[in-house]
């Protein structure tokens, strides 16, 4: 297959950020085109209108971190390890922009949201689309979903894209590259991609300096320091990681099942739990069931539920878990905190880490509660006394916007807790 060469990119990926140029970003990068699979429909759009999320600037999360005083990200050395970093439009300060709406975008492997909203915060529109993950459907197919659900969106606030002053996609996959370049083709300049991990941050800390611990069907943990440094750990997929996340504790838990029928193993409820739930005669037929449908990871990500019902009845195993799950994502976040300086006075590498910052906590898995939440803050708080450790109530597309409004000199104005709230309401409008 011949490989297209393109220009320099700096948009994050998982992989890094790309080494050589795509059109979006100036370099040059090769890569091959991603054949376009399927893409799926989109369904009934709806807005809503209340009171916003814009303030007074003394009311801005932002205060007194490098976006709030204009200063930029980029004068960290961000560490060009970084699996992930702030694409250059979100790094600098960037200068109040002339537009009136904000565009925000999460993109995932079963659905898409869309949002548009207005900098006065009295409008907020929400459209819903299929899969956008690049990774299941290629890059084409992924770009023609995003855009399309931005259009429904655009159209139910009845604007053009002329009247937006950021727009700001966060997608899933391994090469957010691939997707800047073919929006950039569709949209010109202006629309910054970057990899949903950056967005759930934005969601979880208010876009300061902080973390985002992620927890569904996979897992990761994100990072941004007081200095700019970034710092993703973990996020390696079912089969290589994804420690603590719904696959894991599904996954754990039937084999812990297992164990309990081989007697290797402590007795545990998991086994009578997980043949009830998958409705099969014996736990051996599930184990037949497992290697020969095979299961759906997201079929087992379901069976966590199970795990944290008996784990909250007092299960040791069930329990035992949740521990477990909890170390793991406490060494993620431990090596996020070294990494990036968060805690420490100047964002050293080293020193007491006793100053506050926000540790923000995404996804299903942490519907479990005190079973997961408990030790988690045990693992975490002896490294970082200062760390500010709460279940993040904001939809992952309120950190695109977020984004957004940093990259259009706004953030100065933005109430997180307001827009949680907004997004909430209009959401549940949505269902």
């Amino acid at each position: 297959m011949a490989l297209a060469r393109r220009t320099r990119c700096t948009t994050p990926t998982r992989s890094g950020s790309c080494p050589e140029a795509c059109a979006p970003c100036g370099g040059s990068r090769r890569r091959a085109a991603h054949p376009a699979r399927r893409h799926a429909g989109r369904r009934t759009r709806r807005s809503r209108r209340a009171s916003g999320p814009w303030g007074r600037q003394r009311s801005s999360p932002l205060a007194g971190h490098p976006s709030q005083r204009g200063e930029s990200w980029k004068d960290a050395a961000v560490q060009d390890e970084s699996l992930i970093q702030l694409p250059p439009a979100l790094a600098e300060p960037a200068p109040q922009a002339h537009g009136r709406y904000l565009l925000g975008i999460d993109g995932g492997a079963t659905k898409t949201l869309a949002a548009v909203l207005d900098l006065e915060g009295s409008e907020l529109h929400i459209a819903h689309g299929g899969p956008s993950n690049e990774d299941a459907i290629g890059a084409q197919a992924a770009v023609q979903t995003l855009l399309a659900t931005a259009d429904e969106a655009l159209q139910h606030a009845r604007i053009t894209r002329e009247q937006l002053a950021a727009a700001v996609v966060a997608v899933a996959g391994t090469d957010t590259a691939a997707i800047a370049h073919e929006v950039a083709s569709a949209r010109g300049g202006g629309w910054v991609v970057v990899n949903d991990v950056v967005a759930a941050w934005a969601a979880a800390t208010g876009a300061a300096p902080g973390i985002a611990v992620i927890s569904g069907t996979g897992s990761n943990v994100f990072g941004l320091g007081p200095t700019g440094s970034a710092w993703r750990a973990g996020g390696w997929g079912h089969l290589l990681g994804d420690e603590g996340s719904g696959y894991w504790l599904g996954s754990q838990s039937i084999s812990a099942a297992l164990r309990d029928r081989d007697r290797s193993g402590p007795a545990t409820a998991l086994r009578e739990a997980a043949v009830a739930f998958y409705g099969v005669a014996s736990i051996e037929e599930l184990a037949a069931l497992v290697y020969s449908k095979p299961l759906h990871k997201g079929e087992i990500a379901a069976f966590a539920s199970q795990t944290a019902r008996l784990a909250q009845d007092g299960d040791a195993v069930a329990v035992e878990l949740y521990a477990r799950g909890a170390a793991e994502l406490g060494a993620q976040v431990a090596a996020v905190v070294r990494q990036t300086g968060l805690g420490t006075a100047g964002g050293e590498a080293d020193g007491a880490r006793t100053h506050p910052f926000p540790i923000g906590l995404i996804g299903s898995a942490f519907r479990a509660g005190d079973v997961f939440l408990r030790p988690l803050s045990e693992a975490v708080l002896p490294l970082a006394p200062g760390a500010r450790i709460s279940v993040v109530k904001m939809a992952p597309v309120g950190g695109s916007l977020l984004l957004a409004a940093r990259a259009c000199g706004r953030s100065d104005a933005l109430r997180a807790e307001a827009l949680a709230e907004m997004l909430d309401g209009a959401l549940a409008a949505t269902r």
